[in-house]
């Protein structure tokens, strides 16, 4: 509407981030054997809390960000710090994760799974939108 707002707009970028996630984590666990319990995050996106929260909200599980969200950067010098002998072995290096915070659901799973049903029959009615 002309009432919509950047702040709208942000809002519903973040809340898209998590429905894709949400979609790719349920895929995963109807493939593999084991479920995901715990969600590890990283990167750029992992520092807002709200997304985070939406995360845990919508996938009922507890979402864990660490202290150190460029993790991309970090493995690639705990690659070189192996290859150079500063850690003995991975387990060295498994040690020196540390959680800066974990979301654990709040929103009642309800208006969770609401919120969800909308934004999938959102995702059907726009897919043939374009053509070829």
């Amino acid at each position: 509407t002309r009432g919509t707002t950047r702040a709208h707009i942000a809002r519903a970028t973040l809340d898209s981030i998590a429905f894709q996630v949400t979609d790719l984590v349920r895929t995963m666990n109807g493939d593999a054997d084991c479920p995901i319990t715990t969600l590890r995050v990283d990167g750029g996106a992992s520092v807002s809390d709200i997304l985070m929260q939406t995360q845990a909200d919508l996938l009922r599980l507890p979402v864990d960000r660490p202290a150190m969200v460029e993790t991309t950067a970090f493995g690639a010098a705990a690659l070189a710090g192996l290859s150079a002998g500063v850690w003995g072995g991975m387990e060295e290096l498994e040690g020196l994760r540390r959680s800066q915070h974990v979301f654990r659901p709040e929103r009642e799973e309800s208006a969770c799974a609401g919120d969800y049903c909308r934004w999938r029959r959102a995702v059907e009615r726009s897919a043939a939108w374009a053509e070829e």
